[in-house]
């Protein structure tokens, strides 16, 4: 119930003025969000290099509707990667892209130009582009859009959630080789005509998406903190037939950062979402709906403790 009534808020403007004017609420969103700048963004995917994590960075920002905003924030991405150029991370530094960010609400040719741009700008750091997955609405776009990316940028992900119903076809339709999919358990709020409610049956949805991913012969980017997804994955790995190359682990940055080392030093690739941007509510709203812990967290942060 109080994840469905953080999502709710997630689209408030009202809530969202008083949150952002809430003199301490920078101090919870810092342990979520790398910073405002590039230059921060850039510092923390270094430490995140050093660590021997890789990374997927997000420019915060979303439902763009208006022309100038998607070419500005396609531009934000072409800088951040050409700043992030000298750190030479090559495939352990690439980027998340929102298409409604770069346009997807106006115009599909246009989310798709800026996402061929970015793209591009990728693939000259040695890198590649994961899309990220938005509401029920735009799963269709967004997967034609991949499937034209990909005749260029054949290594372009996306991100699939396990929640909505039609995910386990998706899916099934995204094992292939050379596939790159990240499975989540899904971050927004959608209705029950086309996603499953309970934990309990996101779990289990979740489960059975993994299982296809594992079976197949992409490349799984497993998004979770959670213990039992882990070893649930380490079990189907060995089921499968994959070594820990052929898969990898997805965490959020500032969440669950002792796990992420732990993956990381036992030999998997442990790849950590890195927002940046001074457009952090919607990402935030979102973070604190996922898990108890954050809420709790983020009421600690408010009584100054």
């Amino acid at each position: 119930m109080l994840g469905q009534v953080l999502l709710a808020a997630s689209g408030s403007g009202v809530v969202r003025r008083a949150v952002s004017a809430f003199p301490l609420t920078r101090k919870v969103v810092d342990r979520f969000v790398a910073g405002e700048s590039v230059q921060e963004a850039r510092d923390a995917i270094e430490r995140l290099r050093d660590m021997k994590l890789a990374v997927t960075v997000d420019h915060l920002g979303e439902e763009t509707r208006d022309a100038r905003a998607a070419e500005a924030t396609a531009n934000a991405y072409l800088t951040l990667l050409d700043a992030v150029r000298p750190l030479d991370l090559g495939a352990r530094g690439e980027v998340s892209v929102k298409l409604s960010a770069v346009g997807q609400r106006l115009d599909d040719a246009m989310a798709l130009e800026h996402a061929r741009e970015i793209c591009a700008a990728a693939a000259r750091n040695g890198s590649t582009v994961t899309l990220d997955m938005e509401d029920h609405t735009t799963v269709d776009s967004t997967l034609t859009i991949l499937r034209k990316l990909r005749e260029d940028y054949p290594s372009t992900g996306v991100a699939i959630q396990a929640y909505l119903f039609r995910s386990e076809a998706d899916c099934r339709d995204l094992a292939a080789e050379g596939s790159r999919v990240r499975l989540v358990k899904g971050a927004y709020r959608e209705p029950a005509s086309v996603a499953h409610q309970g934990r309990g049956a996101v779990d289990k949805a979740y489960v059975r998406c993994l299982r296809i991913l594992m079976a197949g012969k992409g490349y799984p980017m497993v998004a979770t903190h959670d213990d039992r997804m882990i070893a649930i994955t380490e079990v189907l790995a060995d089921r499968f037939g994959r070594t820990i190359g052929d898969h990898e682990f997805q965490m959020l940055y500032g969440i669950r950062t002792d796990l992420q080392e732990s993956l990381a030093g036992a030999g998997h690739t442990v790849r950590v979402y890195v927002p940046y941007g001074d457009d952090w509510y919607g990402y935030f709203m979102r973070r604190l709906a996922e898990r108890p812990a954050n809420v709790a967290f983020f009421l600690r942060a408010l009584g100054g403790k």
